[in-house]
């Protein structure tokens, strides 16, 4: 089944969240189960859209969740247990 583009971004939220809130580009690759072309758009949304940055973490570029990305994941999270409670 094709995921949706929210459910997309929320994975990659929660891969970031799940390694402490900040995840080398290719362990976020393979979490994210999307192709590099893919990602690479991705990205650069949520770079954008200011629930991600870029960082550099000892000599390694990183990506880190913002605020906002947390605040994202917990309002979503939310979202899904509403919608799950009603079958939906």
């Amino acid at each position: 089944m094709k995921r949706a583009k929210i459910d997309i971004v929320y994975d990659m939220l929660k891969a970031i969240e799940e390694k402490g809130g900040r995840i080398l580009p290719t362990h976020l690759l393979y979490k994210s189960n999307l192709s590099h072309q893919r990602m690479k758009i991705y990205l650069e949304e949520l770079k954008q859209r200011k629930l991600i940055v870029e960082t550099d973490h000892k000599g390694k570029m990183m990506f880190a969740l913002t605020d906002e990305g947390r605040k994202f994941l917990q309002d979503f999270a939310k979202v899904k247990e509403f919608t799950e409670a009603f079958g939906l």
